[in-house]
């Protein structure tokens, strides 16, 4: 794998390590890959704190799923850069259909853990072609997932992948995680995806700049981590976590945005 797809060991750990804990997810797939994997990360990419916070998005983008799904009638769930996730594991294609979408390189490997099935499919494509969206029926409510995947990709890259969604379904709706310009400054010096190998990332600190020719608008922001998630942490690591990583500090760097079709 290249650097920009070795970074989704970064959250594999950090799921992994909230569920063996047993707590904010459940996530036995990612306890298995993990084991089996060992890719040796170091430094802050195999921090606790990180793992919290891969843990608590992780949770966050599951239960926005889960409420976007049991809306829809016909459901179709895109999971845009989807590594090795277990989401449809923890979440389930229920009544509509499901669709992971990565690299070739990583869905290859991620077909060693998971099986295609009538409601779900693994496409190989980088989401920036076209391609791979024309292996899906445009019919239905489209609910797409982008989980640590935006950064990588320019503004005006996000802006053609929010496009060709927009296009291709007459109902879309959109939860992305963020860096903000900030982040995304600080990154070539502090970012855990350099233990990895690093990229180069991009930040979003207006949402509505990604509004232009996708024919979608800006919902809301969600809080990346809140407290009911925060208070399942133990001891001092709730209070260290709740003062130094969480609210508008995490805000400074991340931030989590909802969008939906335009009327």
């Amino acid at each position: 794998m290249d650097n920009v797809n070795k970074t989704l060991y970064i959250p594999l750990y950090g799921k992994a390590y909230v569920s063996r804990k047993g707590i904010i997810l459940r996530d036995t797939k990612s306890e298995e890959i993990w084991e089996k994997e060992s890719f040796p990360l170091k430094g802050k990419s195999k921090s606790k704190w990180l793992a919290y916070y891969m843990g608590m998005r992780a949770a966050l983008f599951d239960q926005w799923l889960k409420e976007q799904m049991a809306e829809a009638e016909d459901p179709v769930v895109i999971h845009l850069g989807c590594g090795m996730d277990s989401r449809i594991d923890r979440v389930g294609a229920g009544k509509g259909s499901w669709f992971d979408v990565d690299f070739p390189d990583v869905i290859r490997e991620r077909r060693r853990y998971y099986t295609e099935n009538s409601g779900y499919r693994m496409l190989s494509s980088d989401v920036r072609n076209p391609e791979w969206i024309r292996d899906i029926p445009g019919t239905g409510t489209a609910i797409v997932v982008m989980e640590g995947l935006s950064m990588y990709l320019r503004p005006d890259e996000l802006r053609k992948v929010l496009g060709m969604i927009g296009d291709h379904f007459s109902e879309v709706r959109v939860l992305m995680d963020c860096y903000t310009s900030f982040a995304a400054k600080m990154s070539r010096i502090r970012n855990p995806i350099n233990d990895v190998g690093g990229a180069n990332v991009y930040g979003i600190d207006d949402p509505r700049m990604l509004q232009e020719g996708t024919g979608l608008v800006f919902v809301k922001e969600h809080e990346m981590t809140p407290l009911p998630l925060i208070e399942e942490l133990q001891g001092m690591e709730k209070i260290i976590f709740r003062k130094i990583y969480a609210g508008g500090i995490s805000r400074k760097m991340y931030r989590m945005y909802e969008f939906k079709s335009s009327d």
